[in-house]
């Protein structure tokens, strides 16, 4: 009767180990086959350690003065891809009423806006002040 206990015991043991073996392999192998990389904001930097690009979420900004003179900034998801000199070259925002995407370079930037408040436009600043602006 001894021996059948402790047979039954050692079986046991093995059931255990055996269970936990094949739940760290399932974890681990998740793990390594994850398809979705979730994080609150990213940062991709060059060999020196300056970030070049990045995506993050900014929170509502319910002060904010903007350039037309309107106050208030909503929540909003924001990429900006950088120089090596830091200069941030492109952005592109996701807001609640719209859309944003500014494209800078050495003589002049491009700014394209959409939001439900007001009319979409495309506007052009040149390194000199000089701007244009397009509306539908």
């Amino acid at each position: 009767m001894k021996s059948r206990q402790i047979i039954i015991v050692l079986v046991a043991i093995n059931l255990a180990t055996l269970a936990f073996v094949f739940t760290q392999n399932k974890s681990h192998a998740a793990a390594a086959n994850a398809s979705v990389l979730r994080a609150t904001a990213l940062e991709l930097v060059d060999e020196h350690g300056k970030v070049r690009a990045e995506l993050k979420m900014l929170p509502a900004q319910p002060d904010f003065k903007m350039p037309d003179g309107s106050v208030g900034y909503p929540e909003a998801v924001q990429l900006r891809l950088f120089t090596s000199k830091g200069a941030p070259n492109v952005k592109l925002a996701a807001i609640e009423d719209g859309s944003a995407l500014v494209l800078g370079g050495r003589q002049s930037f491009e700014q394209i806006l959409s939001r439900s408040k007001e009319d979409p436009f495309v506007k052009i600043v040149t390194k000199d002040g000089r701007e244009k602006v397009f509306k539908p």
